[in-house]
C-alpha cells in the first residue's frame, strides 16, 4: 500500500521525492504524486522528512505484526535428585 499525501498540507517542497530510495514519489505537473505505489518498501523516509507532516503511511496486513510482552519472571523447574 502506498504512502498517502495530504494535498491540503503539502507545500510541494519535494523533500519526499528527493529522499525516496525507490523513486516511488515524484514531482510531476506542479504536484508531488505517488507514481509507483506497488514499489514502496514502507521505509518511512518520506514521512520522517516531510516538514508539514503531509504524508502518512498505510501498511499492508503482512507488515502488521502482533506484539506480545513476555512475562518478566520465568518459572523454573526444580527437579529433586
Amino acid at each position: 500500500m502506498p504512502p498517502l499525501i495530504n494535498n491540503e498540507l503539502c507545500i510541494v517542497c519535494k523533500k519526499c521525492a528527493d529522499i525516496c530510495p525507490l523513486d516511488v514519489i515524484k514531482y510531476q505537473d506542479g504536484a508531488v504524486v505517488v507514481l509507483y505505489p506497488d514499489e514502496c518498501w514502507h521505509c518511512r523516509a518520506c514521512v520522517m522528512d516531510c516538514p508539514k507532516q503531509a504524508i502518512s503511511m498505510r501498511y499492508p496486513l503482512s507488515h502488521m505484526l502482533l506484539h506480545y510482552d513476555a512475562p518478566k519472571t520465568i518459572k523454573r523447574c526444580d527437579h529433586e535428585h
